[in-house]
């Protein structure tokens, strides 16, 4: 019994030493180093060599959908290439700067600082001599588009001898689209009177502005200040109206001729307003000190005077004189009773008699 006890006891001492006691194995450099040496895994990333490939590839896959087609824009015009737009640019008449303009619509549309030249102008001499502002070709229907409300027509009095009835018709085009419309006529002959009358009544009964101008150069200069002046307030061109009453009557009273601003006050002095002025005599007029004789016959002769002249018919050379008969003779007496009596009915207008009436119908007014 106590034999086997004591083998007992040894084998449990000798199994917790065998579980108490364990080996630590240390790996070598080799082992080490192959060990961090992981293997790459194969890669799936493919590059294309150009960017038209890797596009027909996503082209091809089931994610891609075409893009809708642009809003037809009928402002601006279809792109242009740029054989085309060297042609275009041979066809321009102008300076190489208004080629730049009239080509860069094509690119970038229609400039807002440009002058719009519809193509009834190719041709036309004028755009040689627009050199200050930039200008392009466009599909319009007045000739220049000077800005959002104001356009240009263009007319010169020979075409307007050979077609008299062309401004009508393209003032009829405009209708009322624009605020400012201005007619700008080339004077290109001797003879104006008669063609201006005729291009005049047509501007004023269709509320047009009427501009000359006797050189192509002159009226390119108009063109170039309209659309300077576009966006600018009147004010620069309004003249500035004096408001105190003195420097009225001196603005008025200096139109005379040979009256200065001492006269004026010398006689704003003595008769207070200008019409004690426009109703003194010529004997009140001279006791005025430093007006003489003729500054009083001025004065007197601008305030009474009519304001048409009579003019009188003079022969250019000798005529024979013809016996005049006793019925002649009767005739003219009669005739000038007629005249004398119509003077009489019918007083001459004055310059005293016209601000008369218009002071009177002023007073009526106010009162």
């Amino acid at each position: 019994m106590e034999g086997a006890a004591g083998e007992q006891k040894d084998d449990q001492s000798n199994h917790s030493r065998s579980e108490s006691s364990f080996v630590i194995k240390i790996p070598s450099y080799q082992e080490v180093i192959e060990s961090s040496r992981t293997e790459k895994a194969p890669s799936f990333f493919n590059p294309s060599p150009s960017f038209s490939q890797a596009f027909n590839f996503i082209k091809n896959s089931e994610f891609y959908e075409p893009p809708p087609p642009p809003p037809p824009d009928s402002a601006s015009p279809p792109p242009q290439n740029a054989d085309s737009s060297r042609i275009g640019q041979s066809e321009v008449v102008g300076s190489s700067y208004s080629a730049v303009g009239s080509t860069s619509k094509g690119q970038n549309g229609p400039s807002r600082n440009a002058i719009l030249v519809s193509h009834r102008q190719k041709g036309n001499p004028l755009l040689k001599h627009i050199r200050n502002v930039r200008w392009a070709f466009a599909d319009i229907v007045c000739d220049y588009l000077l800005g959002q409300n104001s356009c240009a027509l263009y007319l010169s009095l020979r075409y307007h001898l050979l077609h008299s009835d062309y401004l009508y018709y393209r003032i009829r085009e405009l209708q009322k689209n624009y605020k400012l419309r201005v007619v700008l006529c080339h004077v290109d002959v001797e003879d104006v009177v008669k063609p201006l009358l005729e291009i005049t009544k047509t501007a004023l009964l269709h509320d047009c502005t009427l501009l000359c101008g006797w050189s192509l150069e002159e009226c390119a200069r108009y063109l170039e200040t309209i659309k300077v002046y576009e966006n600018k307030p009147a004010d620069i061109i309004q003249g500035q109206m004096d408001t105190d009453y003195l420097s009225r009557l001196n603005h008025a009273l200096t139109t005379v001729r040979r009256v200065n601003k001492t006269d004026v006050v010398t006689l704003g002095s003595t008769f207070g307003s200008l019409s004690h002025i426009m109703d003194a005599s010529m004997e009140d007029l001279a006791r005025c000190p430093g007006i003489g004789e003729r500054k009083v016959k001025r004065l007197y002769d601008t305030f009474h005077e009519p304001f048409k002249r009579v003019t009188s018919n003079r022969t250019s050379g000798p005529e024979a004189v013809q016996p005049i008969t006793v019925g002649e003779r009767k005739e003219d007496e009669n005739k000038v009773e007629d005249a004398s009596k119509r003077k009489k009915e019918d007083p001459e207008t004055t310059v005293k008699s016209a601000l008369s009436a218009a002071f009177a119908k002023y007073k009526e007014r106010v009162g």
